[in-house]
């Protein structure tokens, strides 16, 4: 089994979330404790921004309405000023989940009472923990479309697309030096680097990973290189946080990094990021020779449709999104076809660098 840690991720949550904390950007989180029976939600980094601007929006428009009694809509960020929370009134406090898996945990240990929704920048898995008093697997439902691809620093030695062959290659550190992809490139040492911590092994890429790495890894065919006796991995180095350019070794000429590329779009040209959530001089590349954004400076259609492309979901428990109560009526408010994300949170998707949902796919069941 191969691990990158730039934590443990095992029983040291705590820990966990004091390093992410430690370095992390000026947080986003609710401004007012959430009501009991208020939507609450958190998990992947990726979506955050885009949540809090979500959560916003939708509370706005209920007082427009002069509703003062549906529930409202709020979202923790994966990272803050305590790494400890209590998500609303009543609530159990819980360690801060920093990406879709310590999510999806939170979900399943929890009740609607402490989290209702989790933010999920991948599609669901069979190794995914289940709902804890029903058995039954987490509800995926689909917000919008993301991808991810590789970047590196504008100006330095990488090319402008690799193959996942290529990438794996680099990854699994038989790949060195730019030259042996090309003898046009220069003769440097490449700097691969993943963030947080990744698990790979026979069964794929798993664990309580930083969300960007661990679906990068995986849709390059990282798991089968592992298999080889001559697999390594020395070369590769780690940063604690994803989707972002701020640390020193990022800006090496001859790095490159996983990167989400609505949250790149987001950041670079529609002016959502803080200090220490930036791009900096990284920018995405192609892969197969297809671009991840567009001259328009939006997200490409063309690679949102290739193996690298992502649903991303609000995750919920399954018993709460089919019923007929209260709760389950605020959700589908929300989350469900004709709800408010998919009717009218269309243009906050575009303004975070999201690829937004055709009707007849958002709100649908992610399978």
């Amino acid at each position: 089994m191969l691990r990158f840690a730039a934590r443990a991720a095992s029983a040291l949550a705590l820990a966990s979330a004091l390093v992410l904390a430690a370095t992390a950007p000026a947080p986003a989180d609710p401004t007012v404790t959430p009501n009991a029976q208020d939507l609450v939600g958190l998990g992947a980094q990726a979506t955050e921004g885009l949540f809090t601007q979500l959560s916003g929006e939708y509370d706005a428009s209920l007082a427009a309405a002069g509703d003062t009694t549906s529930s409202r809509l709020y979202s923790w960020d994966s990272s803050g000023t305590s790494n400890v929370i209590v998500t609303k009134y009543g609530a159990t406090t819980i360690y801060r989940p920093w990406s879709t898996d310590t999510g999806l945990k939170a979900l399943t240990y929890n009740t609607k009472e402490t989290v209702d929704f989790v933010r999920a920048t991948r599609p669901p898995k069979p190794t995914d923990p289940v709902d804890g008093p029903t058995g039954l697997p987490l509800t995926f439902v689909a917000v919008a479309k993301d991808a991810v691809s590789w970047a590196a620093p504008a100006g330095g030695n990488a090319p402008t697309t690799l193959t996942p062959a290529q990438l794996t290659a680099i990854y699994s550190c038989k790949t060195t030096r730019w030259s042996q992809i090309s003898l046009s490139l220069p003769n440097t040492l490449i700097r691969p680097v993943v963030s947080g911590d990744v698990t790979v092994d026979y069964y794929g890429v798993h664990g309580t990973g930083l969300d960007a790495t661990s679906f990068f890894l995986e849709k390059i065919g990282y798991a089968q290189a592992v298999q080889d006796l001559s697999f390594d991995h020395s070369c590769v180095s780690v940063v604690a946080r994803e989707n972002q350019g701020t640390d020193p070794i990022l800006q090496n000429p001859d790095a490159l990094v996983p990167y989400s590329v609505g949250r790149y779009v987001g950041q670079a040209y529609g002016g959502h990021s803080t200090p220490g959530d930036q791009p900096g001089v990284l920018t995405p590349r192609a892969i197969n020779g297809v671009v991840p954004v567009t001259t328009a400076h939006v997200i490409n259609p063309a690679f949102t449709a290739t193996p690298f492309g992502r649903m991303l979901s609000a995750v919920v428990r399954p018993t709460e999104w089919t019923a007929q109560n209260a709760h389950g009526t605020a959700l589908h408010a929300v989350f469900g076809p004709s709800g408010w994300i998919c009717q009218q949170g269309q243009a906050a998707i575009s303004g975070y660098g999201f690829q937004s949902l055709p009707s007849p796919v958002c709100g649908t069941i992610v399978h």
